[in-house]
């Protein structure tokens, strides 16, 4: 047959989204676990999830560091030979640290699942955290912020990050002098604090039958037991500052880069996923407007976005760009003339059913296998929501008017209560 190169294919709206739901284990030492199963594929993906302790700002990186150093040696193992133990049975391990929670993940065949959860058992329970590796990691460390304080962007985050959540485990950018305050102790305690039943959940997906359960069950159930002091996962009330403008000069500089937004709604707020359709047009797609204006028509910068930052204890709407320095000035006032359009005129149909359309597809493309699924229900669980958000965001996406979005660009983008930095010329 002759393909037909001329008729388009035919187009269908998304009718519905269906998500997978865990199944939910509570065991008595406080540990929760959710299974997604898939059953087709003889791989698992298990995450230990640890809600942070409250940030102490006399010893500001704890948290990043502990979790970042839990490979680093147990009792019996040293960093090496978990390494080397984790890749003879050909698993993936890694730490990753978040504002909220930080967590260990686990790739593994189930084949071999019985041996990779004994190495996750010790570092989960029993790291050590040896001094020598304390040294290396601090000084490797210092090294790599040496280098990133002389980027703009990252300059431009950190101090946008500051005023913004002020001095809270939001609003953390390290210094030289914070990794001086990191002692073998103090990381033991809160390890001990930290990485407790009590504290962890645990989300398991892909073959997760019976047996696999059994042995999570297992090495993470009865043999696991509480600290002593109950994890203090409270944390300090966000001050932003009073001063809204910040402009960090570099007068040899070719780029600024510039931040620009103001605290938000996060996604509890029934406001949340309309924001989102609104943020898309923006600046949340390749096709939005401040893609189509500043880097397309003036040529400014190679990109440029626009996002919502939705955290447990706060939320940010932000934009962000790196432009020429000589056009900087002008590219901030193009900036403000997208929102003031968005805030004064109707979007039009054309513009709205396209993004639409795109925010839909997005969310069923993410959607491409069973992980997928369990880091959609990581997003609701741990912001306190149910299912129905994800039924509400399609709801919202498919049926908000123009009249909405110039309704939510009028309430929340409010260019007098932006916080500004501009890290370069100006």
């Amino acid at each position: 047959m002759t393909p037909d190169r001329k008729t388009a294919p035919e187009f269908r709206d998304i009718e519905n989204i269906s998500l997978v739901r865990p199944e939910r284990i509570q065991l008595d030492n406080g540990c929760k676990i959710f299974t997604f199963n898939s059953g087709d594929q003889d791989l698992v993906r298990i995450e230990w999830l640890f809600k942070n302790l409250r940030f102490n700002p006399a010893k500001p990186l704890l948290n990043v560091a502990v979790n970042t150093m839990l490979t680093e040696g147990t009792t019996r193992l040293s960093a090496s030979q978990i390494a080397d133990q984790v890749d003879f049975y050909g698993a993936f391990l890694q730490v990753d640290y978040g504002y909220d929670h930080s967590q260990v993940v686990l790739y593994t065949l189930t084949k071999h699942l019985s041996k990779t959860l004994l190495v996750l058992k010790e570092l989960i329970s029993d790291s050590v955290f040896p001094e020598k590796e304390i040294e290396t990691f601090v000084r490797n460390q210092q090294q790599k912020l040496q280098v990133s304080l002389q980027k703009n962007d990252v300059l431009a985050r950190r101090t946008f990050n500051k005023a913004i959540y002020g001095e809270t485990i939001y609003g953390l950018g390290a210094n030289f002098e914070d990794y001086k305050t990191l002692q073998r102790q103090d990381m033991i305690e809160h390890f001990r604090q930290m990485y407790q039943p009590a504290n962890c959940t645990i989300i398991a997906a892909g073959k997760v039958d019976q047996s696999t359960l059994d042995q999570i069950v297992l090495h993470f159930g009865h043999e696991w037991t509480n600290y002593s002091v109950a994890a203090d996962t409270s944390q300090p009330v966000l001050k932003p500052s009073t001063e809204r403008v910040y402009l960090v000069e570099k007068p040899g500089a070719l780029q600024s880069a510039i931040r620009m937004g103001l605290p938000l709604i996060n996604r509890k707020h029934p406001d949340f996923p309309s924001f989102q359709v609104l943020n898309t047009i923006l600046g949340g797609y390749f096709g939005s407007r401040l893609m189509a204006n500043i880097r397309e028509d003036k040529g400014y910068t190679y990109g440029i976005g626009s996002g919502l930052s939705s955290l447990d204890k706060g939320a940010a709407f932000f934009i962000a760009s790196e432009v020429g320095a000589d056009v900087c000035r002008a590219a901030v006032a193009e900036i403000e003339k997208e929102i003031v359009l968005l805030k004064t005129e109707l979007v039009p149909e054309s513009e709205l059913s396209l993004v639409r359309n795109y925010m839909l597809g997005s969310l069923l493309g993410s959607l491409e296998n069973i992980f997928s699924h369990a880091d959609k229900f990581k997003n609701i669980y741990f912001a306190g929501l149910d299912y129905d958000y994800y039924e509400r965001y399609t709801d919202a996406v498919k049926n908000i008017t123009a009249e909405e979005i110039l309704r939510l660009a009028q309430k929340y983008l409010d260019t007098e209560k932006f916080y500004r930095v501009i890290v370069g010329k100006y």
